[in-house]
This record gives structure tokens, sequence and C-alpha cells, in this order.
């Protein structure tokens, strides 16, 4: 049997591991990504969900890394309009924090160190005629917009997931990567399924895009030593009862010098985060700690004339930030920069390490830039005029688009409509096929979702697991009765049963 070689396989399903398959892929090289859970299943689906420079980081000096990922979000805005979009974003002024010269210095920064084509500028805004000033405490009188982009993260993942596969390459979801060694020319690899199959193949070059387990990646699969490593820090979410009927955010400062977003979340919820703390635990295992939780209502309420408690607390959220460990003295100094890399002891082996969700697509590029000549391909850079699947709205315009298609499918209720747009962009014309009628979309598995859905989700996005499609590709999870999983759980299994055992009857005939 012929050996199974790819030019390139790349190791995790998170967002860096995502972008870099498909800037690989869309060069000409032939690409294996492989992912031990689904994708999008650990930080990259539980980050505050922005695509923003980071105004906070300017404190720290880091004005490449700030300029940069403000370029970054320019890109994106017009790369998939239907999953990232403009938020407009409130800072109450508090006279016990940072001073006032500071922020408007630093908002001055933050709209000009990149072109901004897109977003409006900062400005200074009264609470006593701003609508944003409605649900805070009367103490604050003055305070600050200014623009930034929100992003269904896990979406993103996926969309890159599937231009790389759309441009050739192979996706395998719960797959793991058990061994990795240097033969003369290429990598052996072997594989485990889920399933329990075991599998080896090749790669010309190995990425390790393994997020949180890029160390012990390198230590325990790949035997490698590195001259880098990862800071891990848990970052946590709590989610509420929506605290303010406006579409505006708000970031706020807290006395210990940290800053908390609280965002406006799938229509009815308020998203309240992220913590920075230390964490050296099972990265898998993320949890929220009750004191998190304290720390989150505490901010929350120092600001917001509605208080919260614990027991307001309907959802959380927690994931673990793999840094670039740069020996700062806290978790919340340290850079969200990255560095990669390049081991060319024998066949090229490429660690990422750091990054963040924002600059993603940068990443991708420039990791490809480094192994493409190693791997003989010369086609030029292409990801930052190229929109993702569902992307090529025109000019970019999400509000035309969703008018057009309010006409074309007036018998979709607009709330089941705005969220097929918002998720699927230019492709749900491919979900709904030749749908005329509610009724052809199949039965309704849970409050929301529809066969339909149902079976695109797992043919084209991956889906295998009731978390795969009501948390990540979704947030139906927040919108129905616990009690209803089973009937989406029990649903999968005798649809992906019948998958397999039509595949089997295939390969059979063949």
């Amino acid at each position: 049997m012929d050996k199974l070689m790819y030019d390139l396989l790349v190791i995790g399903g998170g967002i860096n591991g995502a972008g870099i398959a498909r800037d690989a892929a869309g060069r000409g090289l032939s690409v294996l990504l492989c992912e031990k859970d689904d994708l999008a299943s650990h930080t990259s689906s539980a980050s505050t969900k922005l695509i923003h420079g980071g105004l906070r980081y300017l404190e720290h000096y880091e004005f490449g890394l700030v300029r940069k990922a403000l370029q970054e979000r320019e890109v994106l805005l017009r790369a998939a309009p239907h999953i990232i979009w403009p938020l407009r974003f409130v800072m109450p002024r508090a006279a016990d924090q940072r001073p006032e010269w500071m922020i408007r210095t630093g908002l001055f920064l933050y709209d000009h160190l990149a072109k901004r084509e897109l977003l409006p500028g900062a400005q200074t805004i009264s609470f006593a005629k701003h609508p944003s000033g409605v649900p805070l405490k009367p103490g604050f009188k003055r305070g600050f917009a200014y623009s930034d982009g929100w992003v269904q993260d896990a979406r993103l993942v996926v969309l890159n997931a599937m231009d790389a596969h759309e441009h050739g390459a192979t996706i395998m979801t719960r797959t793991a990567v058990t061994g990795a060694r240097r033969e003369a020319k290429s990598w052996r690899i072997e594989l485990h399924h889920a399933d329990g199959r075991e599998q080896t193949v090749f790669a010309r070059a190995v990425v390790n895009a393994a997020g949180p387990w890029v160390d012990r990646l390198l230590r325990d699969v790949i035997d490698t030593p590195s001259s880098h490593s990862v800071r891990l820090v848990k970052g946590s979410h709590i989610i509420v009862r929506k605290l303010f009927d406006h579409p505006f955010a708000y970031i706020f400062q807290n006395p210990d010098k940290r800053i908390i977003f609280a965002i406006p979340f799938e229509g009815e919820f308020t998203l309240i985060g992220t913590t920075d703390i230390e964490y050296h635990g099972d990265p898998a295992a993320v949890q929220i700690d009750p004191d998190e939780i304290d720390y989150l209502c505490q901010m929350s309420n120092r600001y917001f004339a509605q208080q919260i408690s614990p027991t307001d607390v309907l959802a959380t959220m927690s994931g673990v930030r793999p840094l670039l460990d740069d020996e700062s003295s806290s978790a919340a100094k340290v850079t969200r920069d990255y560095s990669l890399e390049l081991n060319t002891d024998g066949p090229p082996l490429l660690s990422v390490f750091g990054g963040k969700i924002t600059t993603y697509r940068k990443l991708a590029e420039q990791a490809v830039d480094q192994l493409a000549p190693l791997l003989g391909s010369t086609r030029p850079t292409w990801t930052a005029t190229a929109p993702l699947p569902g992307g090529d709205i025109a000019d970019a315009d999400f509000n035309r688009f969703f008018a057009d298609l309010q006409q074309r499918y007036d018998w979709l209720p607009e709330a089941l409509l705005l969220r097929y747009a918002r998720a699927y962009g230019t492709r749900i014309k491919t979900l709904l096929g030749k749908a005329r009628c509610l009724s052809d979309l199949g039965a309704q598995i849970v409050p929301g979702l529809y066969e339909t859905e149902a079976r695109y989700l797992v043919e084209v996005e991956w889906a295998q697991r009731a978390d795969d499609i009501l948390w990540r590709r979704s947030k139906l999870q927040l919108h129905i009765d616990p009690a209803n999983v089973p009937l989406l759980e029990n649903w999968l299994a005798d649809y992906l049963a019948r998958k397999d055992l039509n595949a089997h009857r295939r390969s059979r005939v063949a």
C-alpha cells in the first residue's frame, strides 16, 4: 500500500491551526489538519469574542501589536461581515481610575495607529444624553465611546476549516496525534481516531498549533526541544439576563487596574468578563471558580444600577489562553503577541506560541511564508483579500444583504432568518437549498433547530455531538430547556449510524 503523504500536517483545530491550514491549502500545498476534539473545542470558543486592537495593551507600550491587530480588524470585518460586525464600546469615567488625559491619549492612538475605514472614531459622551447612561449608577456622568469588532469565535474557526477543505485540505476532527518522529525526508505520524482506529500518515512538514498543549506536544509526542514556552492563563466569563436594552457594550476600569467587558449577547443576555488567572491544571478540564464569579459580579455591580449575584448567573465560559511566556510579573501583563519557532533539524517543524484571535490570519500568513519555500510552493499570499465562506456579501453590507433575504425567504420567521444569515452568510442558499416553506426544513429536533440545518452541520461543518451544534456552531444551548438536549443526541446517533451504514454499503459495492 502506498504511503499516505501530505505536504503539511497541522496539529490543532483552534483558530491558529485552522487559519494555517486554510492559508497553506490555498497556496497549493496538500494539508492534513488533526484536532483531538471538535473544532474550537477549547480556547477558541471561550474568548471574549472581540476583534480588537486591544486598547489596554497601549499601557504596556505594545504599539506594534496594537497596530497589527487594528490592521487585521479591518481585514476581518470585510472577510466575514456575517459573523464579524462593528460594536461600539462605552467607557464610563471613574474619578479614581486612569486620568482623563491618559484615556484621551490612548483613544487618539487607537484611532490613528492604523488606517480605519469601516468604523467611527472615539468621542466623549454625556450619560444624561446617551442611551448607554440609562443602566449605569447615577454617579457616572461622562465617558468615552470607541469602536471595535465582535465575532462569533467558534464559527470563525469552522469557516477557516471549511475554506481549507474547499482548497483541498483534509480535516480530521476527534483524531489525536499520538506519535511523531522524523525520518529521512518526512515525518511519520501516528493517529488515534475516536472510534479506536489507529492510522499512520506521513508529512513533509509539521505545524504544532496545539494551543495550551503546544509545550506538552513538543515534550511528549514530538520529542523536540524549544527555546519558547507558553504561560497558561485562565479567562472566565459569566452570562446573565440582559442588564441593558441598547446595542452598546461597556468596558469598565476596575480598582485592580484590570478591565472588564459587559457585552450584549444573543439578544437576551449580557456577557461579562474576563478574568486573568495563572492556570496549572489540565486545559481540557478548565472551569470557572466561585471567586471568579464573585469578582465578575462585584465589578458589574460597581457600575450598573441593577445588581447581580452568583445566583443570577445562567451560564459560564472558561478557557485557557496559551500566552507567549515573556516572564511578566502578572498574568494580566503577559503579552498577547505571538512567536513562530521553525526547527529544520530534519523535516521542518513549526511551533506556534501565543497569539490572539484578531491576529490569527496574519500569524497564519507568516507561518506559511516560512514553510512554503521549504515545501516548493511559490504561490503568493492570498488571504488578505479573500472572503471566508459565506462572507462574499456585497460591500460587506450585512443590513442590505439581510433585507434582500427577507424578500427571498419571506416564509421564514424573522428571528430564524436572522440567525441563519448571521451564521451562514451567503451560504444560506446552500443550507436551504430548494426549501419553499418551513415544513421543507424537516422536523424541528429542538426549538429553533430543524433537520435541514442539523444535516448541514454534520455533512459540511464536522459536527458530531450535541455540544458541537448547540454551543460551538450556534448558541442555541442558551435558549432551550436542557431537557431537550437528549432529543438532539438521539437524532445525531441515529443519523450518524445510518451514514456509517451507507458508507459501508458503498465500500462493499466498490
